[in-house]
């Protein structure tokens, strides 16, 4: 509330607070010091001036003369500019004031402020900010709340700063510093009769002061205020009434007034508390899911941490399988050049031992004994010589062991596709989706039918929607897809469904949402089905009225089935000739429907002429009844799958009681009728009271 109470100028607590017209409050020095000549916008040269009691209303009802009579307001709201200037001072002046538009002129030099909170020009005559009503409610909050944090009363006379207050003129009801006191108010003269208290006990004696006096009208000093003019929006007193000119506007008692103001804003106060206890809630959900994200951020940054050094930890290890490969490649290289160099050496060894043998024996000088070996030498020769032909090149020098053994690893490590990977490394979507919401404005119940409909969601994949049996059953699955709605159709009449969705991605599903209850219609509506008829019945566009173009008995079936309810339909002879021979009733799918209805096991019905009637089943004739039907006749069909019976009624009574029990399946309305007869069906009807009497007896 500390906010409320702090002047938009000078950001202080208010002292001494007047009252706009824009409704912002500042304080009288700061007004003062806002005020202008000359360099504000020059006001509207047609201004229509308000009496002196208008200012009541922005300030306090006990305000005085001196503080009010100066009050004017201009006419043009819509701009956003007030004028103020003193209203005249005698009884009759002021009473047409309030109606009397002056003329502002525009060569002298206009005296104003601009709000310092909405920027809004106000404009003044000689007296300047002196003209603004005093803001009472605001200065004895400003006061309660001083008193309740132990601050001390302000010096109404500083003209900077306000110090505080040590002393109040009881007489003046002025607060005084010490050194103001002394300046303003000095004991001498005729101030010296005026009593100084202190300042704390000032205040109590202003509000003891306050509640003992009653509101005076301005315009008729002495005479209390008692009424009020809901048209200007100002307190009355009895000569005020008496005056004629608020003859005609809606006057309202002061107190009643009051009290209905102070209800209104009750009930405003009442309706912003929720607000702000709905805003309060929000804020702590707000900060304790930034707890949560905090808490939650960190062990997910552990998480993430604890993933990359098992990666890294991954790496180290593969760096090392692939040294130690490495390593004992290159101990199996070493290998094989040993052992080429062994094997050259021991080559090279016997090659020697050639040379020098044969050298030796060149050396023979006895031609029997060197003939005796001579060709044997020369073949070892040559073959050595051709064994290191093949080791040699071209240019006959000896080939490089080195590189036939292979210097070379042959291994190229290929880092390519993990640094890759490693760049690609980021987040994916840790968790399954959020609970949806449905939007409920758009999920209906209409006949036998449910549309649900939901709120999309962001990184979904699809939705599975689930719906109960009507009778609080388990829930089956009836819908898997992207789609936002979903309509489930062939549902049980008079019947509460309880619907569920949860949504899924490729993280998993996520949690139900909150259930939705939605009822089918109470009757079932519907029509004549085209698809279900033979080919010789004719229906109108509405698909309500059946007519035939063959003399046989031709069925067409009702567009809707029924499994569970009560459900009652009536069907009215538009055209009935002496040999029509009409069949109501009901149907499963496949009966036959180029015969009478009835004549198979999947018909039942009531055979009805123009005098008597029978029920006919697997074509037997059964209970037959007096009674018979003629044009412009209603043939009611009730049919009862709670207690498994089928009724007839003839113009509204019955016709021969239950004609058929024990029914159980999924039944359609039907009838078979020739060219001689025309009907129209009726739909949407409830039971007949006979029926409810009845069932409550059982």
């Amino acid at each position: 509330m500390e906010e409320e109470l702090r002047c938009p100028a000078c950001k202080q607590l208010f002292a001494n607070p007047v009252l706009l017209p824009c409704w912002h409050a500042v304080c009288l020095n700061c007004a003062a010091n806002l005020q202008r000549v000359g360099d504000l916008p020059a006001p509207h040269t047609s201004t229509t001036l308000v009496s002196s009691s208008a200012a009541v209303v922005a300030g306090d009802s006990g305000s005085s003369s001196s503080e009010c009579d100066s009050v004017s307001l201009c006419s043009e709201n819509d701009s956003g500019v007030w004028s103020f200037g003193r209203s005249v001072s005698s009884s009759t002046s002021s009473s047409t004031s309030s109606s009397t538009s002056t003329s502002t002129s525009t060569n002298s030099p206009a005296i104003g402020l601009s709000c310092p909170a909405c920027r809004k020009p106000v404009f003044f005559d000689r007296l300047g900010a002196q003209n603004l009503p005093k803001y009472r409610v605001m200065q004895r909050v400003v006061e309660r709340f001083e008193e309740s944090r132990g601050l001390s009363a302000k010096c109404q006379m500083c003209e900077d700063s306000a110090r505080d207050a040590v002393v109040m003129c009881d007489t003046c009801e002025v607060f005084y510093c010490g050194e103001c006191c002394g300046r303003c108010h000095p004991a001498r003269g005729p101030l010296a009769q005026h009593v100084l208290v202190e300042a704390k006990e000032g205040r109590g004696r202003i509000r003891a002061r306050a509640r003992g006096v009653a509101a005076a009208c301005t315009e008729h000093p002495g005479d209390a205020l008692t009424h009020y003019c809901m048209v200007c929006q100002v307190p009355l007193c009895a000569f005020c009434l008496q005056s004629g000119l608020h003859a005609r506007h809606d006057v309202q008692l002061l107190a009643g007034m009051c009290k209905a103001q102070k209800t209104e804003l009750s009930t405003c106060l009442q309706q912003l508390s929720e607000r702000a206890k709905t805003a309060t809630e929000m804020i702590q959900a707000l900060k304790m899911n930034a707890e949560n994200i905090l808490d939650r951020g960190d062990d997910f940054e552990a998480a993430v941490r604890s993933q990359i050094d098992l990666l890294v930890e991954a790496l180290y290890r593969r760096r090392d399988e692939l040294i130690e490969y490495v390593h004992q490649e290159k101990l199996s290289k070493v290998q094989q050049l040993k052992q080429s160099a062994a094997k050259s050496t021991a080559k090279l060894q016997q090659t020697t031992g050639l040379i020098q043998f044969s050298i030796e024996a060149l050396k023979e000088t006895d031609p029997t004994a060197f003939l005796q070996v001579g060709n044997m030498l020369a073949h070892r020769v040559s073959t050595v010589e051709m064994n290191w032909v093949k080791d040699t090149c071209e240019n006959g020098k000896l080939t490089t062991l080195v590189n036939s053994a292979g210097l070379d690893l042959d291994l190229s490590l290929d880092s390519g596709p993990l640094i890759k990977a490693i760049q690609l490394l980021n987040f994916v979507q840790l968790k399954p989706p959020g609970k949806p919401k449905f939007a409920i404005e758009d999920c209906v119940g209409e006949n036998n039918c449910i549309t649900v409909a939901w709120t999309p969601m962001s990184l979904v994949k699809g939705y599975i929607l689930e719906v109960d049996d009507g009778n609080s059953g388990p829930f089956r699955e009836v819908y898997c897809g992207e789609d936002t709605v979903c309509t489930v159709d062939g549902l049980h009449f008079c019947s509460v469904y309880i619907a569920r969705l949860k949504a899924f991605n490729a993280s998993g599903e996520g949690p139900y949402s909150d259930p939705i209850c939605l009822q089918t219609a109470e009757v079932a509506s519907f029509s004549m089905d085209a698809t279900n008829a033979h080919p010789d019945i004719h229906l109108s566009p509405d698909l309500n009225t059946a007519s035939c173009g063959s003399f046989e008995h031709r069925v067409v079936l009702g567009s809707l089935g029924f499994s569970r309810g009560v459900h009652f339909w009536e069907f009215t002879v538009d055209k009935y000739d002496g040999n029509a021979d009409v069949a109501f009733g009901i149907a499963h799918a496949g009966v036959a429907k180029d015969a009478m209805l009835g004549r198979d096991e999947l018909g039942w019905s009531m055979y009805v002429d123009g005098k008597r009637s029978w029920f006919v089943h697997s074509d037997k004739h059964a209970q037959r009844v007096d009674g018979g039907i003629e044009q412009s006749c209603t043939v009611g069909v009730l049919l009862d799958l709670i207690q498994g019976h089928l009724s007839f009624y003839i113009n509204e009574e019955p016709q021969g009681g239950v004609a058929f029990e024990n029914l159980q399946g999924v039944f359609y309305p039907a009838v078979s009728i020739n060219r001689n007869a025309v009907v129209t069906i009726h739909t949407a009807l409830d039971p007949p009271s006979s029926h409810s009497s009845d069932s409550e007896g059982q």
